[in-house]
C-alpha cells in the first residue's frame, strides 16, 4: 500500500483543513464540498485525512462494520452474538463517477430470490464506507440518480435496496467528501444544500509559498516513506486532538444567543430551508470542540456561516457562490449577546476605514483571490451597475450587408425566460439527463428482453409468463414456481438523455443594434439555463468579421458559456459558411469522443451571409445542407425583426432540415405552441406555424 501525502505537509490551505478536520470530529455536520481549480490539493488533502482518523472496533466476520457495542439489530449478517471486538483501521472509500448504482448500494441474487426466496446481498460501496470515508471525486459528473442515492443515505444514515418486492437494509454512516471543478459544471443547487461545508480553493499567489509546495512535493515522491517519517510527529499530535475534541463534543453547550445568531443570519441571507440552520449548528459546536472549549462564541458561528452558507445563497447556476462577510458582520452584532437586536451605534468617530478583508487571502476564511465574486475576476462578466453596462437610447450604427464595419462593445443581455421544450427526435442510447427520449436504466418500463450480462431491473410479469408454460415438465410440485436462468427478463425501459446543444451566435454588424443583440443574448442565455437544467453538454461558436471562432468547446459548465457570451463583442461581415463549418468540426469531433451523446445544433441569425468569395450565400447554403446530410437536429433562432423580414433564417432552416422559431415563439409562455417532429419525411422543410417548435416530443 503506498504512503499517503501527510495531512500536517500540506501548505496553505487553511478553509479545507479546517472543513475537513471538522467533520473528522463531527461526521454529523454533513460532509464537505471542495471547489476549486485543479492542481489544488483537493484529492491530496482528502486521502491524507484517512489516516487521522481513530481506529473503529467492528464485529469480527461482519460486512457491514457494526458497532460491537450498539450492533444494528437489521444488519443483513446479524444479529451478532456477544463477543470481542476487532479494531481495524477506518476506510477511506472512492466512487468511481462511472459506477453502476448496484455497485454502490450493492446488489441481489434476484435469481435466488425468486427461486429459494434467500436474500442473497453483495454489499456496495455505502456498507464499505460505513464508520468511515466516501470520497467521489468529480462528483459533479457523476449521473444524478446516484448523487442523490448518495446524498439520501447520507442524510439517513442508512442504505435501501429494493428489487422487485425483496429489500435489504443496512446501516451506512459516513463522512461525505466530493470534490469538483467549477470549469467542468455545477451541480443543482438542490444537491449542493445536501453538502454540510463547502470550501472554495485556489493555489497560492505567493511565490514564497509555492516554492515550498514544490519543494515538499518533490521530496515526496522521491521518497515517500522518508517524507512521512519528518512529519509522524505533527500527525500524532493531530490525531490525538481530534480524539480529544470528538471526546469534548458531548460535554459542548449551544446557548440561546448563538442559536439566535445563527437562525438570524440564515434569515438574513434569505437561505431556503432549515437544513443550513442545522448545519450551523453542529459546525459551530465543532469548532468550540476543536478550539478546546465547551462553550460556543460568536467567532464559531461566524467561521461556521463562512463555511455552511455561501453555496447555499445560489439561485441558478449564473450566480457566484459567495458570503458578504461586512454584512454577515452588521447581522452577529446586531444579535449577539441578549435577546434583543443592540441599538445602532451612537459613537461620534467611528472607524472611517475599516479591514476591508478579514478573511486574509486563499489560505484565510476569506474568498481567494479568485474568486467568482471578486470584481478582477478575468472572465467575470461586467456587473449590472458597472458603468459600460447601460445601452445608449438609440441603435448603435449598425453595417450594411457588404460593410466591414468596426468592432463595438459588449452588451448586456436580456432577463433570460423560461423558454419552449427542444429535444432530438427519434431514441437515444445517451448519458442520462432529461432533454430527449433515451433507452435508459432508469424510467417507465416499455418492454422486455433477455439480459445481457447480469441482470440489473427484472421483469416480473414476463419472468413468470416465460417460466410457467415449464412448470409441468420441470417438476414442480408446491406453490412456488421453479425459475431457471433463461427464464429470467430484464426490463426495457424509457428515460431522458442529456445532449450536446452546440450553440452558434452569429455576433456581426448587422446583429450590433444594442436593444437587438441584448435580445439575442438573453435568448441564449435562457437556452443555457435550460441546458444546466436538463443536463446537457454546451459549446459555443460565434462568427464575425472575417472568420468564426469556438468560443467555449463542449463542456458541462454553462456559467462558463454565459460569461464568454456576457463579453461578446459585436461588429464586422456575416460569416455565416464559416460558422457553419466550424460547427461541423466540433460536432465531427464529438461524435468520436463520445458517439452516444446526440447533438442538438441552435443557430442564433438574422440569417444574413457575407464576406469573402462571390457567392457567400450559395457557400452557406452547402454548410447548412452538410449538417442535414449527416442529419444533424436544428433550430434557428431567428433574430430578423422590423416591419420588412426578408425570411432569411427560414431559408437557412429550410437547408439545415430543421426548424425556425422566432425570438417571441421561443418563450414558453407565448401563445404558439411548438410542431412536434417536425422533420418526419416529406417535411424537410422549415415549419413556422401556430403550433410550436420542438425537436422531438417536448420534455
Amino acid at each position: 500500500m503506498s504512503t499517503p501525502y501527510p495531512f500536517t505537509a500540506i501548505v496553505g490551505q487553511d478553509d479545507l483543513r479546517l472543513a475537513l478536520l471538522l467533520n473528522a470530529v463531527s461526521p454529523q455536520v454533513g460532509g464537505v464540498l471542495v471547489r476549486g481549480e485543479k492542481g489544488t490539493a483537493k484529492s491530496t488533502a482528502v486521502r491524507a485525512l484517512a489516516a487521522l482518523i481513530p481506529e473503529v472496533a467492528v464485529v469480527p466476520g461482519c460486512r457491514f462494520s457494526c458497532d460491537p457495542n450498539a450492533p444494528d439489530p437489521a444488519c443483513p449478517d446479524g444479529p451478532h452474538e456477544p463477543g470481542l471486538p476487532s479494531a481495524r483501521p477506518a476506510r477511506m472509500v472512492e466512487l468511481p463517477v462511472g459506477a453502476s448504482e448496484d455497485r454502490l448500494v450493492g446488489a441481489l441474487d434476484i435469481e435466488r430470490a425468486l427461486a429459494d426466496g434467500v436474500k442473497a446481498f453483495e454489499p456496495g460501496l455505502l456498507a464499505d464506507a460505513h464508520r468511515g470515508i466516501l470520497y467521489v471525486d468529480e462528483v459533479n459528473l457523476l449521473h444524478d440518480h446516484l448523487v442523490d442515492v448518495l446524498l439520501d443515505a447520507a442524510a439517513m444514515g442508512a442504505s435501501y435496496v429494493e428489487r422487485e418486492g425483496v429489500s435489504v437494509r443496512h446501516a451506512a454512516r459516513f463522512l461525505l467528501v466530493g470534490t469538483m471543478n467549477p470549469e467542468e459544471g455545477e451541480l443543482r443547487p438542490q444537491l449542493l444544500d445536501r453538502f454540510g461545508l463547502t470550501v472554495e480553493v485556489a493555489a497560492s499567489r505567493e511565490p514564497d509559498q509555492r516554492v515550498e509546495v514544490v519543494r515538499r512535493r518533490l521530496a515526496y515522491d522521491d521518497d515517500p516513506a522518508a517524507f512521512a517519517l519528518r512529519w509522524t510527529a505533527d500527525e500524532d499530535a493531530l490525531r490525538t486532538r481530534i480524539a480529544a475534541a470528538r471526546a469534548l463534543l458531548p460535554t459542548v453547550s449551544l446557548g440561546d444567543d448563538a442559536l439566535r445568531q445563527i437562525a438570524a443570519t440564515c434569515a438574513a441571507f434569505e437561505v431556503d430551508g432549515m437544513r443550513a440552520d442545522i448545519v450551523m449548528a453542529r459546525a459551530a459546536t465543532a469548532l468550540a470542540a476543536w478550539a478546546g472549549r465547551t462553550d460556543v462564541l460568536a467567532e464559531d458561528v461566524r467561521q461556521a456561516a463562512l463555511l455552511a452558507l455561501p453555496h447555499r445563497r445560489r439561485r441558478n447556476p449564473f450566480d457566484a457562490p459567495g458570503l458578504d462577510e461586512e454584512k454577515l458582520d452588521e447581522t452577529l452584532q446586531e444579535f449577539g449577546g441578549s435577546g434583543e437586536p443592540d441599538p445602532p451605534e451612537t459613537d461620534p468617530d467611528p472607524d472611517p476605514d475599516p479591514d476591508p478583508d478579514p478573511g486574509g487571502g486563499p489560505d484565510g476564511g476569506g474568498s481567494p483571490p479568485n474568486a467568482p465574486d471578486s470584481p478582477e475576476t478575468p472572465g467575470t462578466p461586467p456587473s449590472q451597475d458597472a458603468p459600460d453596462a447601460p445601452a445608449p437610447e438609440g441603435p448603435a450604427p449598425q453595417e450594411s450587408p457588404g460593410a466591414g464595419g468596426g468592432e463595438q462593445r459588449a452588451v448586456q443581455a436580456t432577463e433570460p425566460f423560461r423558454t419552449k421544450a427542444l429535444s432530438v427526435p427519434g431514441i437515444g442510447e445517451g448519458a442520462a439527463g432529461r432533454r430527449s427520449r433515451a433507452r435508459a436504466e432508469h424510467g417507465r418500463t416499455t418492454g422486455s428482453h433477455r439480459p445481457r450480462g447480469a441482470l440489473t431491473r427484472l421483469h416480473l410479469a414476463a419472468t413468470v409468463q416465460a417460466a410457467a408454460p415449464h412448470q409441468q415438465a420441470r417438476g414442480r410440485s408446491g406453490r412456488g414456481l421453479v425459475i431457471r436462468r433463461d427464464d429470467l427478463r430484464q426490463a426495457a425501459r424509457e428515460g431522458r438523455e442529456s445532449n450536446l446543444v452546440l450553440f452558434v451566435v452569429d455576433a456581426s454588424g448587422s446583429m450590433a443594434a444594442r436593444q437587438r443583440m441584448g435580445a439575442v443574448k438573453g435568448a441564449v442565455l435562457s437556452l443555457l439555463l435550460d441546458a444546466y437544467q436538463r443536463r446537457d453538454k454546451v459549446g459555443l461558436v460565434t462568427f464575425r468579421g472575417q472568420d468564426a471562432e469556438v468560443a467555449l468547446p463542449p463542456t458541462s459548465s454553462v456559467d462558463t458559456a454565459a460569461a464568454r457570451l456576457a463579453l461578446l463583442p459585436t461588429g464586422g461581415r456575416t460569416p455565416l459558411a464559416a460558422g457553419l463549418l466550424k460547427a461541423h468540426d466540433v460536432l465531427r469531433v464529438e461524435r468520436m469522443r463520445d458517439p452516444s451523446r446526440r447533438p442538438l445544433l441552435v443557430v442564433v441569425t438574422d440569417g444574413r451571409a457575407t464576406g469573402k468569395g462571390p457567392d457567400p450565400v450559395g457557400l452557406a447554403t452547402r454548410a447548412a445542407r452538410l449538417h442535414a446530410s449527416e442529419g444533424t437536429a436544428a433550430i434557428v433562432v431567428d433574430c430578423e425583426s422590423g416591419p420588412v423580414r426578408l425570411g432569411l433564417a427560414v431559408r437557412l432552416a429550410t437547408d439545415l432540415a430543421g426548424t425556425a422559431v422566432t425570438l417571441d415563439e421561443l418563450r414558453a409562455d407565448a401563445i404558439a405552441g411548438l410542431v412536434k417532429d417536425a422533420r418526419q419525411p416529406g417535411e424537410q422543410s422549415a415549419r413556422r406555424t401556430a403550433g410550436s417548435i420542438s425537436m422531438g416530443r417536448a420534455a
